[in-house]
């Protein structure tokens, strides 16, 4: 087996090695841009886009679905101010990790061993796999659901199997295209954009259907608050839920080795920075809000009570169809709902060629790194079984890749703090002690999490289990 080193194994060569010519005029119109006004700068960077777009396609799933239709149908719009802020805390990370990247051309996986330790590299891969592999169940269980209502709509009723298998091998297609060439790489990245960008129309489109309730309880649900309980699951959980669903270990590995996929190299610092604004976190944001709006608006403000513990989007779909018509608020809901399952899914199989990449020292592109892709493809049993898997799968996942992600962290604070590692790009002054600071606040916060679900989840899981 080919061992990946420091010395010999830093960069993706397959990409890079054919796309010098582009990179270095792709440099060039960087060093252009330094001399434009800032908004003029932060148009060019608007449309050129970047890895961030496969960030908040790989978060839009269907933790962020349940989390968010349930803050809104129970709570109004006194939550939204969640899902801006944990997405914050994660880019503070990620913003981190890019600076490490591009500063150092070196891998992050193996930085992470030679700067920080074994310990946490490996929980940085571990955690990727396993949250992809059992969460790859749960996202095959939300799109079959949703597509098997629109084949209803339709009038051609599938059943989930083969619903199952339908996104499987749109999934697949999709997936494998982004190792191919660079020419498919960057019609990869410029799909997802796309596909990202109408995941938030379609919200937008069911909000606006439904309308604002009351704009100044809208303007200040962005003001963090613990409003009173007011159902069967207490705030507290659903902040703890929203602020986990929005930055996985999956999400964390991907993000570095898509930057390394593009050839991407100190030169880009300014745009990575502004990519993971501009693409991870706008439309998580827009996404989550409208979600949070629609519900919220037929539920907590509108003639419907609320009494449930949970509201599964084929519910929202038929309440949405019964309030503002079929069209709007089941086919372009449900649309919206599939292409979070589908831009998941597919994101979670590359994340897992990645890892097999670092692990066995693969070439990216490789066949051997496609058919790593195809790790967590027996998730498509979820279309099916996810019901009966859940009970056994959910919290333990919880907790365990609770405990790799915050690990993965700490490794990249050390990292953050390493003058062998940095040299000298690492940030120092009050700005490098706010940046890192940060950065322990955002894990501190996974860390409440994980002991919050200890104490809150783990006696009932066991109980259900008994």
């Amino acid at each position: 087996m080919n061992k990946p080193d420091t010395e010999s194994f830093q960069g993706l060569p397959s990409t890079i090695s054919n796309n010098q010519e582009s990179l270095k005029k792709e440099e060039e119109w960087l060093e252009q841009q330094k001399s434009l006004p800032k908004i003029q700068r932060w148009k060019s960077f608007l449309i050129k886009g970047g890895p961030g777009y496969l960030q908040s396609a790989l978060t839009l799933g269907g933790g962020t679905v349940t989390a968010m239709l349930f803050s809104g149908a129970a709570y109004g719009y006194q939550l939204l101010w969640v899902a801006p802020l944990s997405m914050l805390l994660g880019i503070i990370i990620f913003s981190a990790v890019s600076h490490q990247t591009l500063s150092t051309g070196q891998r992050p996986f193996i930085a992470l061993k030679d700067h920080a330790g074994p310990f946490f590299a490996w929980a940085f891969a571990g955690g990727a796999v396993l949250s992809s592999i059992i969460w790859h169940f749960a996202q095959y269980s939300l799109g079959a659901s949703v597509l098997v209502d629109l084949s209803d709509v339709a009038g051609m009723k599938i059943p989930s199997w083969v619903a199952g298998i339908i996104i499987l091998a749109i999934s697949i297609t999709w997936a494998v295209t982004y190792g191919t060439s660079n020419k498919m790489r960057d019609w990869f990245e410029k799909s997802l954009r796309i596909l990202v960008w109408g995941i938030v129309a379609c919200f937008g489109l069911v909000a606006f259907r439904t309308g604002i309730a009351d704009p100044l309880d809208l303007i200040s649900g962005f003001i963090p608050s613990i409003p009173e309980s007011l159902s069967e699951v207490s705030s507290l959980t659903v902040i703890v839920g929203g602020l986990s669903a929005s930055v996985g270990a999956n999400m964390l590995f991907l993000y570095p080795y898509s930057l390394m996929a593009k050839g991407w190299s100190s030169s880009h610092k300014q745009l990575a920075q502004f990519d993971l604004i501009s693409g991870m976190f706008i439309p998580y944001f827009l996404a989550t809000t409208l979600m949070v709006i629609a519900t919220a608006n037929i539920f907590y403000y509108g003639d419907l009570e609320f009494t449930g513990r949970s509201l599964s989007p084929f519910e929202a779909s038929q309440i949405l169809e019964s309030t503002i018509g079929p069209l709007t608020g089941r086919m372009v809901f449900n649309l919206g709902i599939l292409g979070m399952a589908i831009s998941s899914i597919i994101l979670q199989m590359i994340c897992c060629g990645f890892v097999a990449l670092e692990v066995f020292g693969w070439e990216f592109g490789s066949l051997r790194y496609r058919l790593a892709c195809l790790i967590p493809a027996p998730g498509v049993l979820g279309s099916v079984l996810w019901s009966d898997i859940a009970l056994w799968a959910a919290v333990p996942t919880t907790v365990i890749c609770g405990f790799f992600l915050p690990i993965s962290y700490v490794g990249f604070i050390i990292l953050q703090k390493s003058s062998k590692y940095l040299g000298s790009n690492k940030p120092n002054g009050l700005k490098a002690n706010i940046w890192v600071g940060s950065m322990i606040v955002g894990t501190l916060i996974l860390i409440i999490f994980l002991v919050w679900t200890l104490i809150d989840k783990v006696p009932k899981y066991l109980g259900n289990l008994l």
